[in-house]
């Protein structure tokens, strides 16, 4: 009877584990798929960023020719064009918004690559857990059975740290 209990638990840990490293794979794969689409994201924004540049100075020679040429109507159009390459809070494709709107999705992918060397290192020691578990029912070994509940305990314990970061750690 006892046997049978030991079994039976072993099992339900079994599945547990299972669970959760489902659970960590899903978290692990949906961070990487999103420094993956930061990475996009900010690689097009620095390449708006960049055309807006270039019609930046082609509308500056623009400008120094028509204020050589005395032409001060166009020339204030002008100015007033290479003002909104600069910034355009209206519609948020100045270079100073581009800018930051880059910035702040390289912000976002580095706090997800913080991240995924958690998940990486969870699912391992999940996998590792489950096999020392199964183990430890073929040989109804309890130090197997232990070692297999603490180390599923510190697969947890890294899991949360790739979820919430609460450690200042970095791997």
């Amino acid at each position: 009877m006892i046997l049978s209990k030991f079994k039976e638990r072993a099992g339900w840990i079994i599945t547990l584990f299972a669970a959760i490293l489902a659970l960590n794979s899903i978290l692990d794969g949906n961070n990487s798929s999103q420094i993956l689409s930061d990475t996009i994201e900010a690689s097009n924004v620095r390449s708006f960023y960049q055309a807006k540049s270039i019609k930046q100075n082609l509308t500056e020679i623009k400008y120094d020719d028509a204020v050589a040429r005395k032409d001060f109507k166009t020339a204030e159009e002008l100015k007033a064009k290479i003002n909104r390459y600069e910034s355009d809070p209206k519609t948020g494709e100045g270079k100073k918004e581009l800018m930051a709107k880059a910035r702040a999705i390289e912000e976002n992918r580095a706090l997800c690559e913080l991240k995924s060397p958690w998940y990486t290192f969870s699912n391992a020691l999940f996998q590792i857990a489950i096999v020392i578990m199964a183990a430890a029912m073929i040989t109804l070994s309890m130090r197997m059975y232990w070692i297999s509940i603490a180390t599923g305990a510190f697969s947890f314990i890294l899991m949360c740290q790739g979820f919430w970061l609460f450690l200042p750690i970095t791997l």
